[in-house]
């Protein structure tokens, strides 16, 4: 059968829309009909509320965003690493329209349903280490983020919180004062939450050869000497940095701020909003580095575009709080958890993050391989699907986001949709769904590339 979303025709199957997958141009980008589009936006939505790519999407799946003019343009975003399993996913369609059959909200506080325990069973079983866990569900990363450091305050009984350079935690008042960068973040939305303070990370290409250790020694240095261990209820990091750049930190530097954590009876908080959800070649990238986080926070990829997000950690911890002390009228909402638990059937029963391994080894290595003929490639980084290049004067090695946005902008006008991040603006960063085909993939990376070629 055939439905008509927005007047462009569609191939609809049970399990959800089967496009075609290709890139095709059909319009310069934006169309007409997207035009007409982003002037109603204009007219009546807030400025603050920007876009990447000036496109009015109609459809999506697969590798690939249909708009509203027929253009089909690959997709290499996600959405910012929610929809990982692939846009309407057949088994999270299914499981969504089966719930909304049957209801759509009770809310958990007042009458309790099955898959909220559900979700938070799984996360309690896939999340690191083996001791006994407990799980909250939230609406958003921030949400989750918030919630992480009112538990970790009430169990300490501490105030102050450490954050890092670079880190991204959301666009609350309290997680903006854990956010480092200021624009567009911060600006001019201050006084932000107290006892919030930043620590140094360690960023390898920036660190002139500081090792993990080292990069560790000096963080904790700045803790101890500035704000006193006893005085610290907990750290949180994103064990790759998202939005400041996806940086990989050197080996040792968080083991042995985990370790730092334990001697001093500070909970150690794992953001894993974006990193989270096989994005990484694991389920998660604290896996990657060896550490077992007292909390996690997880969303973006967990429930396939459904907002849903958790905190999961030592039992002892989560059960800090007093009867009432956590929750929300949408918290886990009955639509949002049985998507998550079919997008992590998917991950699991059909091996995403060893899909996530290869998406990326194909990334790494186009961009590895032109890094030697072309010294605005300063690094290229990442693990899994998550991988960023950050651009630089070849003279000075300084950041250029000049580059960046050209580049980003040209791949957008030829079909391809990437997205930028860094404190400096200077990385364009790649987190393809994992259901994006190796053809569609390759096809993306000649217009990126070539892109840069032309800037």
């Amino acid at each position: 059968m055939t439905a008509s979303i927005d007047h462009i025709a569609v191939d609809v199957l049970p399990g959800g829309p089967t496009l075609p997958q290709e890139r095709r141009l059909v319009t310069a980008i934006p169309g007409p009909r997207s035009e007409e589009l982003l002037a109603r936006k204009a007219a009546a939505v807030p400025t603050g509320i920007g876009h990447t790519a000036p496109i009015h999407a109609v459809a999506a799946g697969g590798g690939v965003v249909v708009d509203a003019d027929g253009n089909s343009l690959i997709d290499l975003g996600s959405g910012i690493a929610v929809t990982t399993v692939g846009n309407a996913h057949p088994k999270v369609v299914e499981a969504v329209q089966r719930q909304v059959a049957s209801f759509t909200h009770t809310c958990f506080m007042v009458s309790p349903y099955e898959s909220y325990v559900a979700v938070a069973e799984a996360l309690n079983r896939l999340t690191p280490g083996d001791h006994e866990k407990k799980t909250a569900l939230f609406n958003s990363g921030a949400e989750a983020v918030e919630n992480a450091i009112k538990i970790a305050r009430k169990h300490t009984g501490r105030q102050a919180v450490v954050a890092f350079d670079h880190g991204y935690h959301g666009r609350t008042n309290l997680t903006m004062a854990l956010t480092a960068k200021t624009m567009p973040y911060k600006h001019g939305f201050g006084p932000f939450a107290p006892e919030v303070y930043r620590a140094p990370l360690s960023y390898p290409f920036r660190d002139g050869g500081l090792s993990g250790a080292d990069a560790a020694r000096r963080a904790i240095t700045m803790m101890e000497k500035q704000i006193g261990g006893d005085q610290v209820a907990a750290i949180i990091i994103e064990p790759i940095q998202g939005e400041g750049g996806f940086i990989v930190p050197a080996d040792g530097f968080l083991p042995a701020l985990a370790e730092w954590c334990r001697a001093n009876g500070v909970v150690f908080i794992a953001d894993e909003v974006q990193t989270g959800f096989g994005r990484t070649g694991r389920m998660f990238a604290s896996e990657h580095f060896g550490i077992v986080p007292d909390l996690i926070t997880t969303a973006k990829g967990i429930a396939a575009g459904l907002p849903l997000a958790a905190v999961t950690g030592r039992a002892e911890i989560m059960d800090a709080s007093h009867p009432g002390g956590l929750g929300g009228t949408y918290g886990g909402n009955p639509i949002a958890c049985a998507a998550a638990l079919a997008a992590i059937d998917a991950y699991e029963t059909e091996d995403l993050p060893a899909r996530a391994t290869a998406i990326g080894s194909v990334i790494t290595d186009r961009f590895t391989e032109a890094q030697r003929s072309d010294a605005r490639i300063g690094d290229v980084r990442g693990l899994g699907a998550m991988v960023a290049v950050e651009f630089v004067d070849p003279a000075t090695g300084e950041p250029d986001a000049a580059l960046t946005a050209a580049v980003a902008k040209a791949s957008i006008a030829q079909g391809v949709i990437v997205l930028t991040c860094g404190t400096f603006g200077n990385v364009i960063r790649f987190l393809p769904p994992l259901s994006l085909g190796d053809d569609l993939l390759n096809e993306a990376l000649d217009i990126v590339t070539a892109a840069l070629a032309a800037a």
